[in-house]
């Protein structure tokens, strides 16, 4: 249960139809289903829907980077090659650092399930003490894509000074190393 204490979690939707209230949103229930499961850390959801542009993207993740300080920020959707899918370009836009490996490690296992994973653009970078993640819409792909990176993710954030977070062995081993 989440408490004043609790660190906030930066969960992103991106979507033209969910933001004007004509589709569900599926992935931020996901989300937050994956880092209930994941995580040991108490958290609190900090929950943006945007529509698919570029600007308001872009504001959203420095507001939850700089404002609300989520050491995570994962955004979901508009990772595809369509034109209005620009949420690649907006993290692109906010982060100090991209850090390639992700979007690689995340369309690999992608590819091991769907052979158009090759078309997508998910990527990772960091905004001061923030790790932003990009992941696609669907629920399943969001669990693959994020089962393929977690390990990775306290030790990154430990790394670029955010919160601690703890992760349940049980579902995701993260990786730091010893000493």
């Amino acid at each position: 249960m989440p408490t004043e204490t609790a660190v906030p979690m930066g969960i992103v939707i991106v979507s033209d139809r969910a933001s004007r209230g004509v589709y569900e949103d599926r992935g931020g229930p996901a989300i937050s289903a994956y880092l209930s499961a994941a995580l040991t850390t108490p958290w609190r959801a900090e929950y943006r829907l945007v529509p698919d542009e570029r600007p308001e993207i872009a504001a959203c993740l420095r507001n939850l980077a700089d404002d609300v300080r989520c050491p995570l920020i994962l955004v979901s959707g508009g990772t595809g090659p369509s034109p209005r899918d620009v949420t690649p370009e907006a993290t692109a836009d906010v982060c100090e650092r991209i850090l390639p490996g992700f979007g690689e490690a995340m369309r690999t296992a992608s590819l091991r399930e769907v052979p158009t994973a090759i078309l997508s653009r998910q990527l990772a970078g960091t905004r001061g003490a923030s790790l932003i993640i990009t992941v696609p819409g669907r629920p399943a792909s969001i669990k693959t894509c994020l089962d393929a990176v977690f390990s990775a993710v306290p030790y990154c954030i430990d790394l670029i000074g955010g919160a601690r977070l703890d992760t349940d062995r049980a579902v995701i081993a993260a990786f730091r190393p010893k000493g």
